[in-house]
C-alpha cells in the first residue's frame, strides 16, 4: 500500500450560510419595529423625571439589543454561528489594526467635522446621542450607562449587524471586496437616519470598514469603532454631568 505523502494538509473550508441580504432586512425591520413599538410602550404619562429618564436609556438601547439578538441566532439556524459567519474574533492583530484605524478616524471625522460646521453650521452637525444627552439633566447612573453604550456596546452590536450581517451577504452575492466596503458604509450611514449627518458618518464609517477589509475579522472594526466614538462620548458624558460647558 502506498504511503502517503506528507505535507501541509488543505484547509477545510466550512460550509457556506444559508442567510444573505433577506437576514439583514429582516434585522433592519426588527430594530425599526422594536424601536417604534417600545416608544410607544414606554411613552411617559408622567412630569416624574426618573420615569422619563429610564425611558430615555431603555428606548435608545433596547431595540439594538433585540435586533443584535436576532442577527446573531440567524447566524446558529442558518449558518455556521458568529465565529464562522461573520468572522468574529479577537486576536492581538484584530487589536492592533483596529486601534490604528480608530484613530485614523477620529482624526478624519475632526477634520470633517470642522469642515461641515463652516459649511452647514454648528448645530447641524449634532449627533443624536448627543442631542439625547445635552438636550437633559440626566443622573450620573444614567449618563455613565449611556458612555459605555456609545463606547462599547453600541459598536459592538452595530458591527454585528453592518460589518458582520451586511458584509457577509454581500459577499455571499459574490460582490468584490471594495465594492462590499462601499456599500455597506453607505448602509450604515443612511441607516442612523441622520440626513444632515449622513456624509460625516460615512466618513466615519470608512477607517471603521477598513479595518475589517484588510484583516478579514469583525474583531478588527468593532475596536476601530470603539475607538472612533471613545472621545466623543467622553466629551459628551462630561457635558451632561456638568464638567464642561455645551
Amino acid at each position: 500500500m502506498a504511503a502517503e505523502p506528507l505535507g501541509e494538509q488543505p484547509p477545510v473550508r466550512a460550509p457556506s450560510h444559508k442567510w444573505g441580504i433577506g437576514a439583514f432586512l429582516f434585522v433592519e425591520a426588527v430594530l425599526l419595529c422594536s424601536a417604534a413599538f417600545i416608544a410607544a410602550i414606554l411613552q411617559p404619562s408622567t412630569s416624574d423625571q426618573r420615569i422619563r429618564v429610564v425611558t430615555i436609556v431603555v428606548g435608545t438601547i433596547l431595540p439594538t439589543l433585540i435586533a443584535t439578538g436576532v442577527a446573531l441566532l440567524i447566524t446558529r439556524l442558518r449558518g455556521n454561528g458568529p465565529r464562522i459567519d461573520l468572522r468574529w474574533s479577537y486576536t492581538r492583530e484584530d487589536f492592533r489594526v483596529g486601534v490604528k484605524f480608530g484613530l485614523i478616524g477620529l482624526v478624519l471625522t475632526t477634520i470633517a467635522g470642522m469642515i461641515w460646521i463652516k459649511v452647514v453650521g454648528e448645530g447641524n452637525t449634532t449627533s443624536a446621542f448627543s442631542a439625547l444627552v445635552e438636550s437633559r439633566s440626566l443622573p450620573v447612573i444614567a449618563a455613565v450607562v449611556m458612555f459605555l453604550y456609545a463606547t462599547l456596546l453600541g459598536p459592538l452590536c452595530e458591527e454585528i449587524i453592518f460589518r458582520g450581517l451586511l458584509w457577509g451577504a454581500l459577499e455571499r452575492l459574490q460582490w468584490g471586496r471594495w465594492a462590499v466596503l462601499a456599500l455597506s458604509t453607505a448602509v450604515f450611514a443612511v441607516s442612523h437616519l441622520e440626513p444632515l449627518r449622513t456624509s460625516l458618518l460615512i466618513v466615519i464609517g470608512i477607517p471603521i470598514g477598513l479595518a475589517r477589509l484588510f484583516t478579514g475579522r469583525l474583531g478588527a472594526s468593532i475596536i476601530a469603532h470603539q475607538v472612533n466614538n471613545s472621545v466623543p462620548a467622553l466629551l459628551v458624558l462630561l457635558v451632561s454631568l456638568g464638567v464642561m460647558a455645551p
